[in-house]
């Protein structure tokens, strides 16, 4: 069984031991962390591909964003990682991003393989949480993980949260600021991006 919750955390009454891989998230301090909708693949009411994607409101808003990158950062200097790219910080870490840039000179061609990234992005981009809430509540979750990339060497991480129309930047030496997502992100570089802006000039419901 999962040990009994610390500060920040809320308990779970499901055994661990017959729980497949492929319903881990991510692993943070030795913890495995499950996809959204695990319990339901379990109870056998959904299939696992049920839940192995995001929402359509988050892969909007990464295609967004992306087309923006693609369009402004410099190849020769820069790699752009999505799909839930892999980070390996060390033996008890293993994270997922929606959007990492990697410095090439830190992800050098020799560091390129068949596992996760061991090298740290330039900045980390998160659309929502795609864990059960169980070992972390959300705010937990955000500050640890947050935490755990600056640490890692990150230089700046930014969560864009669709429930509460919230944009959260963090660096490592400046103040973590929140704020509404209907004002201008700088994410480097000088590149910025308005996701409550983009949402409203399309139309979408959730600006």
């Amino acid at each position: 069984m999962i040990a009994s919750p610390g500060p920040g955390r809320i308990s779970t009454e499901i055994s661990t031991n017959e729980i497949p891989s492929v319903l881990i998230h991510e692993i943070i301090d030795g913890k495995p962390l499950y996809r959204k909708g695990y319990r339901e693949v379990l109870a056998k009411t959904k299939k696992i591909e049920d839940i192995m994607g995001c929402s359509s409101l988050q892969f909007f808003i990464i295609d967004y964003i992306l087309r923006i990158l693609y369009k402004t950062v410099n190849e020769d200097k820069y790699i752009i990682a999505t799909n839930e790219a892999g980070l390996h910080l060390d033996i008890r870490n293993n994270l997922a991003g929606d959007i990492l840039i990697f410095d090439k000179d830190v992800l050098t061609i020799d560091k390129i393989n068949k596992h996760y990234s061991n090298v740290p992005p330039k900045i980390s981009i998160e659309i929502d949480l795609d864990i059960e809430l169980e070992e972390f509540t959300e705010t937990g979750y955000i500050t640890i993980k947050t935490k755990k990339l600056l640490e890692f060497g990150a230089e700046k991480v930014i969560w864009f949260l669709t429930e509460s129309k919230k944009v959260m930047i963090a660096t490592a030496e400046g103040e973590w600021r929140t704020f509404d997502w209907n004002r201008d992100v700088k994410i480097f570089d000088g590149i910025i991006c308005n996701v409550g802006e983009y949402l409203t000039n399309e139309g979408s419901q959730f600006a």
